[in-house]
C-alpha cells in the first residue's frame, strides 16, 4: 500500500504541469482527475461474523470523457482497531482466555483489521443540479480484488506460539474477486480549488481463505465466502486541467 500511495502522489505532483486549458464552466470537457477518498463502511454476509464497520482511506484516478463517461482506477486501504470474532487463540490459551508467554507472564497481545482493495469502474454522470455541465449525479460499477486479513501484533515477540510462521495459522487471510458499485454526486468546479464527489459504495467479494492450515481449527479453511462492505464515501478531486482564460472584447 505504501508503494501505491507513493506513486499516486508523485503522479499528481507531475501532472501538475501538464494541464491542458478547458473551459469548463461552459461546456463539457474530457479531463484526468485524481482524488483522495475517506469511507465509512459496513459489513455484511461472512464479513460481519468477523470484522465490525471499519474506516477506509484511498487514492483514484478518473478520466472523464466530453460525453461524461468516466473511468476509474482505485486502491484502499480499510482497517479498524478491533475485531468481532472470538476464540482463535483458544487452543493456546488458559482457562480464562490468556496466553502465557516466553517469560512465564501473560502476552501483550492485540488483533486488528487490516484489507485493500484495488478496482477498476466505468459509468456516466448525468449532468445536474450543479456550476456547470460536468457535476451531476455519477454511478459507477466494476470489479476488483479484495483482501483482509486479521492483524496479530505480539508485543516483542514474546509469545513464541504466534511468531513468524506460527502467525499465518491464526490471521484468517482471505482474499478473492470483487464487483463493485457507486452512486453519488460529483461537483467540478469552475476553478479547480473546490471539487468533490460524494455518495455511497458497495462491495460483493467472492473470497476464501489462503492459508494452507489454521491452528485452532485444526484444519484447513475451504470455505467459500461472500465478503459484503458497503457505505458513505467522500473525496477530494483535483482535476487536471487549466482554465481557459476570459475573453474580453473592447468596442
Amino acid at each position: 500500500m505504501n508503494k501505491f500511495f507513493t506513486i499516486f502522489f508523485i503522479a499528481l505532483l507531475f501532472s501538475c504541469y501538464t494541464f491542458p486549458q478547458a473551459n469548463v464552466k461552459d461546456s463539457a470537457i474530457s479531463t484526468s482527475m485524481f482524488s483522495i477518498a475517506y469511507s465509512y463502511q459496513i459489513p455484511g454476509g461472512d464479513l460481519s461474523k468477523r470484522y465490525f464497520s471499519n474506516s477506509s482511506v484511498g487514492g483514484s484516478y478518473f478520466y472523464k470523457s466530453k460525453n461524461n463517461w468516466i473511468v476509474s482506477i482505485s486502491g484502499n486501504f480499510f482497517f479498524k482497531d478491533t475485531i468481532k470474532e472470538s476464540g482463535i487463540f483458544n487452543s493456546i490459551s488458559t482457562n480464562d482466555g490468556c496466553i502465557i508467554d516466553g517469560n512465564g507472564l501473560f502476552a501483550d497481545i492485540n488483533l486488528y483489521e487490516r484489507g485493500f482493495l484495488f478496482d477498476i469502474k466505468a459509468g456516466e454522470l448525468f449532468s445536474f443540479f450543479g456550476p456547470n455541465k460536468n457535476s451531476g449525479i455519477v454511478i459507477l460499477g466494476g470489479f476488483g480484488f479484495l483482501q483482509h486479513k486479521i492483524r496479530i501484533e505480539n508485543k516483542d515477540n514474546a509469545s513464541p506460539q504466534i511468531k513468524d510462521d506460527y502467525k499465518k495459522g491464526y490471521d484468517r487471510l482471505t482474499n478473492g474477486f470483487a464487483t463493485s458499485e457507486f452512486i453519488g454526486y460529483m461537483y467540478l468546479g469552475n476553478t479547480r480549488l473546490v471539487s468533490f464527489y460524494a455518495g455511497f459504495e458497495f462491495i460483493q467479494a467472492f473470497t476464501k481463505n489462503r492459508r494452507s492450515y489454521n491452528f485452532d481449527l485444526m484444519s484447513a479453511d475451504n470455505t467459500k465466502r461472500i465478503d459484503i462492505l458497503s457505505g458513505f464515501k467522500i473525496g477530494w478531486i483535483i482535476p487536471l486541467f487549466k482554465r481557459s482564460p476570459d475573453k474580453f472584447y473592447y468596442h
